[in-house]
């Protein structure tokens, strides 16, 4: 019976290039939705660019442009990025999607007629000089930590979060001059009501949540739930749907979350299911991956904004959180400099390289730090060293020694079992998000062929025991072939050329096996040693 799968990826902010932190972060739910459909499952894998708020609108003042030309920009690069290191989504989408924007009207207006939101006036930063209300990102001043200069919500310097009414000596930044205290109102989002609902949610779940995300959610619990506003003094995003807010826009923070349900029924749509009936399936499995900078937004605000609804919504069952990827030690910044993004690594190096150390060396349950020394040395270690020798030692002589024929075999019966349990321990470490450990099972499953290879000497019973011989060349392509099969969640473009080699069809997560005579194609290296 095919299982539902819904998988969301968070929403990268779109003004600026992806860094190798969002790779990170959001690459498991590509391996995820990757797996599953070869289980024949029926997935759903959705994510988008956030194209609203403050910071958008900030950099477009800078540019001397406007916040659609900034965020489309930004969107293009996001779509080339994730195309460049072969993701799979079903539907990336943005937030200026009509589709999306009309999605998120609706369910303001069913949480307000559900009576989740009301009014409240509240004392806002104006300026009298450029007369207008200041959101958090209009405002420079000092940071009461350090004592650096700041922007109104955080500090660069000492990475605080900081509430406006902290920040000292406060300016406007387009205009310099210090902002007075005047009565403005917005609407707000009964997030308290939530608190014993949330707690059940994490209690009930912690165990197909990664660590982090169960420790996050405890803390935010433990302060307690509070109201959030839902408008912001903004020209750009969604138009509030009640009267009297014409002057506003739908916070980010509420907006970009409702993504998920948007881009899943756009997808419904297309593929002609049923969204109602996939979203409230009891049985739907549901897998939301992102950085930990992210994890209240999807551990608390969008199943409180689910629950709000009252439509039966399924509630996030895995949550695949992921730590940083530092730089030197040190959490990248733009006003750090010290990013590097995932297109500067893709111009240079593999993009399967990069997936596959992102994977086995990323920061799935803590922050890791990345350097590109690090990084050759994985490469070279386990691409070049045990994948790309197992196969290119053992098809170029065959190329070499028998005319690219690869003659029929018998297939060692404790490689047929060893593959078979290889299959069963990777998927279950897929399923609970576990990607770290699945692919080094996978590559201990590599590791065994080339001990297998040398321990059977191919090249000594070539010229004198040709059955056996035979025998064991089989064996070896079997396992290439099962390889290939094994990785392409995780390396997809490999996977296919080693496939093409041997002219295998690999389209379920099932042992892949062969028969008659093989012909091997074209044998390029896999993986070109990298050079420190």
């Amino acid at each position: 019976m095919k299982r539902k799968i819904l998988i969301g990826g968070a929403w990268p902010y779109a003004n600026y290039l992806l860094h190798i932190g969002h790779l990170a972060a959001l690459l498991p739910g590509d391996v995820i939705a990757r797996y599953y459909r070869k289980c024949g499952d029926e997935v759903i894998y959705v994510s988008g660019s956030d194209m609203h708020g403050t910071p958008i609108t900030e950099r477009a003042k800078k540019e001397g442009k406007t916040p659609l030309e900034i965020s489309s920009f930004y969107h293009n690069e996001d779509v080339n990025t994730f195309n460049l290191y072969n993701f799979s989504y079903d539907l990336y989408t943005n937030t200026e999607d009509e589709f999306h924007k009309e999605n998120v009207k609706r369910i303001v207006k069913l949480l307000n007629d559900n009576g989740y939101i009301y009014e409240k006036e509240e004392l806002q930063d104006y300026c009298e000089n450029c007369k207008c209300f200041l959101s958090d990102r209009e405002i420079v001043g000092t940071c009461p930590h350090c004592g650096s200069k700041c922007d109104g919500d955080q500090c660069d310097n000492c990475l605080s979060s900081l509430e406006t009414s902290e920040v000292l000596d406060k300016r406007c930044k387009t205009c310099e001059k210090e902002p007075s205290l005047k009565p403005n109102k917005h609407l707000y989002f009964k997030l308290s009501s939530f608190q014993n609902n949330i707690k059940s949610l994490v209690d009930k779940g912690k165990d197909n949540w990664r660590r982090q995300a169960v420790g996050e959610t405890y803390k935010f619990l433990e302060m307690g739930l509070i109201d959030r506003a839902i408008t912001r003094q903004l020209n750009w995003g969604v138009e509030v749907p009640i009267g009297g807010y014409e002057d506003k826009r739908i916070y980010v923070w509420f907006e970009a979350v409702l993504g998920y349900l948007s881009a899943c029924e756009e997808v419904c749509n297309k593929k002609g299911i049923n969204f109602e009936k996939f979203i409230t399936d009891k049985n739907l499995t549901s897998y939301y991956v992102h950085g930990k900078d992210n994890i209240p937004f999807h551990t608390v605000i969008y199943p409180s904004l689910l629950l709000a609804m009252k439509k039966s919504y399924n509630l996030p069952n895995n949550i695949i959180s992921s730590g940083y990827v530092n730089i030197n030690s040190e959490k990248m910044s733009k006003s750090k400099g010290n990013l590097m993004t995932a297109n500067e690594l893709a111009e240079t190096y593999d993009s399967d390289s990069v997936r596959y150390y992102l994977i086995a060396n990323g920061p799935e349950k803590k922050d890791v730090n990345f350097s590109l020394e690090d990084y050759a040395t994985i490469h070279n270690k386990f691409l070049v060293g045990v994948l790309g020798n197992f196969v290119n030692r053992n098809l170029s002589f065959i190329k070499k020694k028998f005319d690219s024929i690869v003659k029929e075999g018998k297939i060692d019966s404790s490689i047929i079992n060893l593959t078979k349990e290889t299959y069963a321990k990777v998927g279950k470490l897929i399923e609970i998000g576990e990607l770290r450990n699945a692919i080094e099972i996978v590559m201990d499953y590599v590791t065994s062929g080339n001990k297998y290879y040398d321990e059977n000497e191919p090249w000594n019973l070539a010229k004198n025991d040709i059955d056996k011989f035979n025998d064991v060349t089989y064996t070896c392509v079997y396992m290439m072939a099962n390889i290939a099969n094994l990785i392409e969640p995780f390396m997809p473009k490999t996977s296919k050329k080693i496939s093409d080699l041997l002219k295998t069809n690999n389209k379920t997560f099932e042992e892949v096996t062969i028969s008659g005579d093989i012909v091997i194609g074209d044998l390029p290296l896999l993986f070109n040693r990298i050079e420190q």
